[in-house]
């Protein structure tokens, strides 16, 4: 191979990495700049207006991680399926984030984020309306008084919201994969992002009534994870399990048809994560943001590993799709917790997720609720013991990680306040979990009235590219299964004769 054809070949890889070292070097230079101006000019305003352009490159940036997730999930899902439902898969992971802007932009982010009551905002629909931030100097907080505290432009506080509404909805897919119909994904995405996430998002970071009680959930870990997760529970009840899935009591295996695909998913969500939870600071703040990143980090890392060793001793083998959500796990499990706590028990809280991925995927499969991707013990499972694990292991104020934030955690040494923070986490998890549970049943129930979730039994075998989409993910390529059946069908079949009795038909 000559050096120029090596080059072509790692140029997909250099030109990502390029790129984002030289937004990151934009963001160093502009920080520099920020503090070189404030202290030769001394300008309160003109620090003001350009620490606004760094916060705002920062968030923007993130963002922008957060929406390649998409791609993740995509890869991810498509890799733990069969191939006969590969572009099912595909289509409904990049139309999903088409719905959700339509439906994010007209009734979502003003139910959530706007004015209103202890349930839901009532105004800022379209993203219509006044927007203010400390950075402004003024002291009117518009009509999105929840978000003013980020000096960022309205517009950019918006992008980085949908993207989190993108990822509860796109969490469905795996869940339903390769029985639901694709008009009845349609149809509940758009409820999800409009009605439904908004609701409870409005409780937490809304400014509703679980924000008053001191609910903490920095990331979404219950917001985003155990919403997505609630919803993708019932559907597949609903939905029932894939043919031949179980026989009795036997769960019968149903291999992914590309790992290659899932693991490279794997990575993607794992980079988009660090968008994920530093991005959420909504603001360039260095300690923070590192803190964040490595505690990230650290949970995937020992989430990953305790999946390993937890598979190893309970089936006897390091299955890789459970290690891909081991690390998942840990990623989704300390998204509530990543700013509060020491990086030691971000550890801890991503060994106990990779445990748990384990258990709960076995649980699920007992009960005979077919999960496809093993959505539930990622997200569900995990979202719920991630916020639960704020009241354990939060670092408390006094370790001046922050300025506002949960109490010391009760195996801390919190004592008190902190029983009193355990009981909120599990009454905001309580709440959201019945919240979620009955209107996407509902949702769920309304839509099989009047178009029907289920693809017929012929579709469903006949794979549902070819039965929803017309289409196939590997035109003109042949599987081995496939290649034998289609073998066997042209060659005629004929009497073979043992060796030792040809000689009597001379």
């Amino acid at each position: 191979m000559t050096k120029k054809t090596a080059y072509h070949l790692n140029t997909p890889i250099i030109i990502p990495t390029i790129a984002c070292l030289a937004i990151l070097l934009i963001l160093v230079i502009a920080e520099i700049s920020v503090a070189q101006t404030a202290t030769s000019d001394n300008s309160e305003a003109l620090y003001r207006e350009l620490r606004v352009k760094i916060d705002t490159l920062w968030v923007i940036f993130t963002a922008c991680l957060v929406f390649f997730m998409n791609a993740g999930f995509a890869m991810l899902e498509s890799g733990f399926c069969r191939s006969k439902n590969t572009v099912n898969i595909l289509t409904k992971n990049l139309i999903v984030f088409a719905l959700t802007t339509i439906a994010f932009w007209s009734f979502g982010f003003g139910l959530m984020f706007s004015q209103g009551n202890g349930f839901v905002g009532l105004s800022g629909f379209f993203v219509l309306g006044a927007d203010n931030s400390p950075n402004t100097g003024l002291n009117y907080l518009g009509i999105f008084p929840s978000l003013s505290w980020a000096g960022i432009p309205l517009q950019a506080k918006f992008f980085f919201q949908l993207v989190f509404a993108g990822t509860a909805a796109t969490i469905v897919s795996g869940a339903v994969a390769e029985r639901i119909k694709f008009l009845a994904f349609f149809l509940f995405s758009l409820l999800l992002v409009a009605f439904i996430y908004p609701i409870t998002g409005h409780w937490i970071w809304g400014g509703g009534w679980l924000a008053r009680l001191n609910f903490w959930d920095f990331a979404g870990s219950t917001v985003v994870h155990t919403v997505g997760g609630w919803a993708s529970l019932v559907g597949a009840v609903l939905l029932g399990p894939r043919l031949g899935k179980y026989q009795g009591s036997n769960s019968m295996a149903l291999p992914g048809h590309n790992l290659t695909l899932s693991t490279l998913g794997c990575f993607i969500l794992w980079l988009g994560w660090f968008g994920f939870n530093p991005g959420s600071t909504l603001a360039m703040e260095p300690e923070a943001i590192s803190r964040i990143l490595l505690n990230t980090n650290m949970s995937a890392a020992t989430g990953g590993i305790a999946a390993t060793l937890t598979a190893w001793r309970y089936f006897g083998k390091p299955d890789l799709s459970v290690i891909i959500n081991g690390i998942l796990g840990g990623l989704v499990a300390i998204t509530a917790a990543c700013p509060y706590v020491q990086i030691g028990w971000a550890a801890i809280i991503g060994m106990i997720s990779g445990i748990l991925v384990v258990l709960s995927v076995d649980f699920f499969d007992r009960l005979q609720i077919d999960d496809p991707v093993g959505a539930l013990s990622v997200h569900l499972v995990c979202g719920l013991w991630g916020t639960f694990a704020v009241a354990l292991f939060a670092a408390g104020i006094e370790a001046n990680f922050y300025t506002q934030g949960p109490v010391r955690g009760l195996l801390l040494g919190g004592g008190l306040p902190a029983i009193k923070q355990v009981f909120v986490q599990l009454l905001g998890c309580a709440a959201v979990s019945l919240y979620t549970v009955i209107v996407s049943w509902s949702a769920w129930k309304a839509i099989d009235f009047f178009v029907g979730l289920r693809v017929s039994t012929e579709a469903e075998l006949r794979g549902l590219d070819l039965s929803e989409h017309g289409l196939q993910a590997y035109s003109g390529f042949l599987f081995k299964s496939d290649l034998a059946h289609k073998v066997s069908a042209i060659i005629p079949k004929r009497t073979i004769i043992p060796p030792k009795d040809r000689g009597a038909d001379k």
